[in-house]
C-alpha cells in the first residue's frame, strides 16, 4: 500500500511577471551581448555581496528545506514548526528558503521559541513573498546564489517533504558532503512515509549498482521525531565545532556593519 501524503492548498499572494521581464531567462538562454553578460556578472556579484553582508553575523545556522504548498492544516506543518522551535532552543539560527508552507512553519517555530529566523527568498514569475516570521531575509534572482547562501552558513540540513526544489537542494547537499566540499554535517529527512521510497531507490539502485557507496547512504538520517533530528545535529555540532564557527568576527563601522 502506497503511503498517502495529504495535499493542502496554500493561499499565497502572487504578482505575475512576464517571462521577458526576467533577465535570468535571457541569461540562461545562451551567449548574449558582451554588455549584457558583463552587467549580469556584476549583478550576480552584488547578490553574493548582499548575502554575505546580511548573514555574516548570524551565528551557527541549520537550514530547513520543504514545500511551499503545504498549509497549516497539514501535519507536516506542525512537524516543521516543532523542528524550528527545537533548533532555536538548542542555540541555532533557523534558515529557510523564506517562503510559505513548510518553510514558514520552521521559521514560525523558531520565532515563537525566541530564536533567530532568517530566509533566502527567490524571485519567481509568480512572486513568492517572504513569510511573516523572518528577522532577516533577502530575495535573490538566481537559484544558484540562493542555494549557496542556504549551504554556506549551516551546520546541518533538515528536509521536510517537498517537490523539485527540495529534491534539488538535498541532492546538492548530499553531493557536497560526498565530495568533501563541506564537512560531514548531518542531512536529516523528516517524514518516514514520504521519504522511504526515495531511500529504497538509493539503496536498491545507486548503492546496489555501485554508483554511490554504502557510507553515502548511511549518512542520511530519516526520522519522524523532531527531538531525534535536533539531538543528532546538536551532537555533531558540539563535537566538531562547539557551536561556533571559530573566533568571533568583530563588526567594522567603516563597512556599515
Amino acid at each position: 500500500m502506497k503511503p498517502v501524503v495529504e495535499k493542502e492548498s496554500q493561499s499565497v499572494e502572487v504578482r505575475t511577471r512576464k517571462p521577458e521581464d526576467n533577465g535570468e531567462v535571457r541569461f540562461l538562454r545562451g551567449p548574449q551581448t558582451r554588455r549584457f553578460e558583463l552587467f549580469n556578472a556584476l549583478g550576480i556579484f552584488w547578490e553574493l555581496i548582499r548575502g554575505f553582508r546580511t548573514f555574516h553575523f548570524l551565528g551557527p545556522c541549520v537550514t530547513v528545506f520543504g514545500s511551499a504548498r503545504f498549509g497549516e492544516a497539514n501535519p507536516h506543518y506542525s512537524l516543521g514548526r516543532e523542528v524550528g522551535a527545537r533548533l532555536a532552543r538548542a542555540g541555532f539560527t533557523v534558515m529557510t528558503g523564506g517562503g510559505p508552507g513548510l518553510m514558514e512553519a520552521a521559521n514560525r517555530g523558531a520565532k515563537e521559541a525566541g530564536g533567530l529566523s532568517v530566509g533566502c527568498n527567490i524571485q519567481l514569475p509568480q512572486e513568492q513573498l517572504p513569510n511573516p516570521y523572518l528577522d532577516h531575509w533577502i530575495t535573490f534572482n538566481h537559484f544558484f546564489v540562493r542555494k549557496l547562501m542556504l549551504v554556506k552558513y549551516s551546520y546541518a540540513f533538515i528536509a521536510l517533504p517537498g517537490g523539485f526544489g527540495t529534491l534539488d537542494e538535498i541532492f546538492e547537499v548530499a553531493t557536497l558532503i560526498q565530495t568533501e566540499k563541506i564537512k560531514q554535517f548531518p542531512l536529516v529527512l523528516m517524514g518516514t512515509a514520504f521519504w522511504q521510497p526515495l531511500m529504497d531507490f538509493l539503496r536498491d539502485r545507486l548503492v546496489a549498482y555501485g554508483m554511490i557507496d554504502q557510507k553515502d547512504y548511511d549518512r542520511v538520517i530519516v526520522t519522524d521525531s523532531a527531538e531525534q533530528a535536533v539531538q543528532s545535529i546538536t551532537d555533531v555540532a558540539m563535537k566538531e565545532f562547539g557551536l561556533t564557527y571559530g573566533p568571533r568576527i568583530k563588526r567594522r563601522w567603516f563597512l556599515w556593519e
